[in-house]
């Protein structure tokens, strides 16, 4: 290490904390003049300057390794104050005459990872990569890193999913081949889903059956064109909609008794009950079943450092996995009246503690879900 980069280092702010101080969060986003204000990022950054937090966001092409302090980055800083809503605080984030700040990943304690691989397939497809490896650098230091991303880097397309038990999850099929995605829908009654393999707020998901079969060739093109394609058996309780519920450190997040758990339903005849793809929602109570499959894909959350992460679940089966920007949370709040972004910003405020008091002997994956 050079005599600068020391120096730099030991004139830097006292990594300890007390219960009740505050702490710094930066969020790496896709671009922040792309956020929205329904963004869970948005809810979590809001409530974290409202209790005094330092928060910046760094958007993925925004980072800078520098030869002397290490990563850095571009980043919009927040000024500290409490604001109504979420849309007065994406405002002034977003306000043109918000100049960005030059930042050090060392000087903060936590680093959220909360952007969305599947929005830069078709612009900017070396920018979730580039963000993920300035993250991996960013963990040796005594930055907190969530999720964890050595991990995330083996997690953000579907793939991941299948390394849970097969009891949670529907029988899949992932390839480019027409003939192989034929003999699968005729292997299950001539029904399925069809998405890519890399995707997100049910963009580009097509339900097949006896009604559409015929165009099935233009629908696997339209898919394969920017990948693989993965193709489900379909759910008869999707019907009805799915459950999404957010796990926090591998298991259910749970405020007093109400789980982050909302169902999310059509209410078209359009067969997707995203958010984005203009479903419905409403806030329920996971039955056992849900339950269930939590508990079991809980170990592998914990092993692998996903600390934050979205299930969706149909019936006895789990249909997706989100590990890189759960959402809904902004939603679940609005409806239950239950703070649950301020338990995350409880478990963050916990995690730097711990950091401090084990004095560096925890791994970033540890700390990650600890």
């Amino acid at each position: 290490m050079t005599d600068a980069k020391s120096k730099k280092k030991a004139a830097r702010k006292p990594r300890g904390k007390d219960a009740g101080a505050t702490i710094s969060i930066a969020f790496v986003v896709n671009e922040v003049a792309t956020e929205q204000d329904n963004y869970t990022t948005i809810r979590l950054a809001r409530k974290a300057v409202a209790r005094g937090h330092e928060v910046a966001l760094i958007g993925l092409g925004d980072f800078i390794y520098d030869w002397q302090d290490g990563i850095c980055a571009m980043a919009t800083v927040s000024k500290i104050a409490k604001f109504d809503d979420d849309t007065s605080y994406l405002a002034h984030l977003q306000d043109p005459a918000m100049e960005r700040t030059r930042i050090n990943l060392s000087d903060y304690d936590i680093l959220m990872l909360r952007s969305d691989p599947a929005a830069e397939l078709t612009t900017r497809n070396w920018a979730p990569s580039s963000g993920l490896l300035f993250a991996q650098l960013a963990s040796l230091e005594h930055t907190i890193v969530l999720n964890d991303p050595n991990q995330l880097t083996d997690a953000v397309n579907k793939t991941y999913f299948q390394g849970f038990p097969e009891t949670v999850r529907p029988a899949t099929s992932i390839t480019r081949e027409p003939d192989e995605i034929s003999r699968f829908l005729d292997a299950h009654d001539g029904k399925g889903v069809i998405k890519p393999l890399q995707g997100s707020g049910g963009q580009g998901v097509f339900l097949i059956d006896e009604g559409n079969r015929q165009n099935l060739n233009q629908i696997v093109e339209a898919v394969i064109r920017d990948g693989y394609a993965i193709v489900q058996e379909y759910l008869p309780a999707a019907k009805d909609g799915d459950l999404r519920m957010i796990t926090l450190n591998g298991r259910p997040l749970k405020v007093a008794d109400t789980y982050a758990c909302i169902h999310r339903f059509s209410q078209t005849d359009d067969h997707r009950s995203n958010i984005s793809a203009g479903g419905g929602v409403e806030m329920v109570v996971p039955d056992e079943t849900a339950l269930r499959i939590a508990e079991i894909v809980g170990p592998k959350l914990i092993d692998d450092g996903m600390y934050l992460t979205g299930l969706d679940i149909a019936g006895d089966k789990m249909m997706e996995l989100n590990v890189d920007t759960p959402g809904g949370l902004n939603f679940m709040e609005d409806l239950s009246g239950v703070d649950f972004s301020g338990a995350i910003l409880d478990d963050l405020e916990r995690k730097v503690r711990l950091q401090q008091q084990y004095g560096g002997g925890l791994t970033n994956r540890q700390l990650a879900v600890i």
